[in-house]
Formats: structure tokens, sequence, C-alpha cells
């Protein structure tokens, strides 16, 4: 059989397990086990394809993508995000195009970014990305789990070897004040957790989805402790949920915020939210 043939027969394989864009995911997969790039798959489809090493990861991944329900990037070992490729593993969550809207208004809002802190910054896609946009003077990321921190400098050494990295539970390790300070914490109710897809519930970090009781733990403390390490004026955003965006401004504005605005994502549904830190409240 030819390439286009393999591709077309594992598109039907991961039809018939019900798996979301299985023409997509096919090709991704028989791209990463052949290492073949979509200009050369283009150009020559119809060339055979013979038994082999290659042959036989692409058969392997695909059982395992039907049978065990593991994502694709924890298969082919990355993900693109914002015209970047991250190395992911089980230890991160897998970066989304949600957050790329996050990114993308936090870019487009014109706030000062000098210095930027990333809170629980998983892969590092955050502030990674950022870093290589607006380019700061400083930027760090945290994540209390270790494991997610190699992931993360692992990328950082590869994309923007000037993001710093360290271990911080929230605020508990982080020194001095920031411009911006951006975190998508933990927000999935803890009840709603085992409620998710497979490919989410069974491989993907619950430490990075687990919101605990209403999903809304991080926030308030995040909210709470952001002022002390805000510069006066700095700007704090969050990736929300859908529906936590009314909870979630309200405990800004009452913590000192002003112009905290929610911001809706390409699906229009709540997914950021955005405030400023009024003059001298970081000395309240």
């Amino acid at each position: 059989m030819n390439r286009k043939i393999w591709v077309t027969y594992g598109a039907q394989k991961l039809r018939e397990a019900g798996i979301d864009n299985p023409d997509g995911e096919a090709w991704y997969l028989f791209s990463h086990s052949f290492s073949l790039s979509r200009e050369d798959y283009l150009f020559s489809m119809t060339a055979p394809v013979e038994d082999g090493e290659e042959l036989e990861r692409y058969k392997a991944l695909l059982e395992r993508r039907v049978t065990e329900r593991i994502p694709l990037q924890y298969l082919t070992g990355t993900q693109d995000f914002m015209g970047y490729t991250f190395r992911v593993t089980p230890d991160v969550l897998i970066p989304r195009q949600d957050t790329e809207c996050v990114i993308e208004a936090v870019v487009q809002g014109g706030y000062s970014h000098e210095s930027i802190l990333d809170v629980c910054t998983g892969s590092g896609c955050i502030a990674i990305s950022l870093c290589l946009m607006l380019e700061p003077k400083i930027c760090v990321g945290t994540d209390i789990d270790e494991k997610a921190l190699e992931i993360a400098k692992e990328n950082g050494r590869r994309l923007a070897p000037m993001v710093k990295f360290k271990k911080s539970d929230l605020f508990s390790g982080v020194e001095g004040s920031y411009d911006l300070i951006i975190s998508n914490p933990p927000y999935i109710p803890t009840k709603d957790c085992m409620e998710l897809m497979p490919e989410v519930k069974d491989h993907e970090p619950m430490l990075a989805l687990d919101g605990k009781e209403d999903g809304l733990y991080f926030y308030r403390k995040l909210v709470r402790e952001a002022p002390d390490y805000l510069n006066a004026g700095g700007t704090l955003v969050f990736e929300i949920g859908y529906d936590q965006g009314p909870a979630v401004k309200t405990m800004m504005e009452e913590a000192g915020f002003s112009s905290v605005k929610i911001k809706k994502d390409l699906a229009g549904l709540d997914r950021m939210v955005i405030g400023t830190l009024t003059e001298g409240e970081e000395d309240v």
C-alpha cells in the first residue's frame, strides 16, 4: 500500500473508535512515524510503503490511540502553540487554542510588560510565548511540580533561554514584583474531573486540572496574594472556565483591581479575566 492508503487506513481506524479529527490525527501519527513533512507527503502520496520499523511504529501508535485513548500530543511528544513547537509529556497539560486567545489578548492589550510572571506554568508555553512576542526584560515561570518544570526548562532552553523557571507553590517562592502576572491555574471542580473525556482524565496531570470543590480555590489564593507581587498599575490575567467569569471578576474587584474585564474565546465563551491593580493597592 502507498502512503495515502496507509493514512486513510489510520483515519478509518480512528473514526471507528470515535476519535475527533481522525483524518488529521492519522496524518500526524504517520508523519511522526516516518519523519515526513507535509510537503514531502503531498508530493509523494503514491510512494509505496515498505514493511519496516516506521510502519510498525505507525501501527503501534494507532493502536495505543484507539485502545488507551492516549492523546495525540503525548504520542508524538509535541504540540504547536502560538507558532512555536513545545515538547509535552503526561507531566504537563497539553497547550490549547483557548489559551492562545489569552496570549493574543495580552499581546494586543498594550499592557506594561517589562517584567512578566507566569504562575502554574506547566509546559512553559505561556511564559515562553509572551517572552518571544513581547521581549520583556524579565520573564519568570513557576510551578509546584518538579517534573513539569523540567519540561518547561527544556522548552525554554530551546525556544527562549532568557525565561527563568523555578519551583513555587503559587507565590511561595516568588521574589520581587512584576508588571504583568498571568496564570492558567487548575479550575475544574473536583466532582467534574472524573466526568472529563478519557484523554484528559486518564492522561493529563490531575494536579493541573483539579480546582477543588468549586473550581475557584486557586483564584481566591492568587487574587489575595497577587497585589504583593504586582507593581502599581500592573495587570493580572487569568484563564478561566466558561462559567467562572463573574465570580473571578467580583473577587478581583473586591481585592482592589480596576477596569476588570471578562473576555471571550473564539467560540464566544468566557475565557479570561483581566484587571489592573489600582495605584497604591500593593501596599495595603
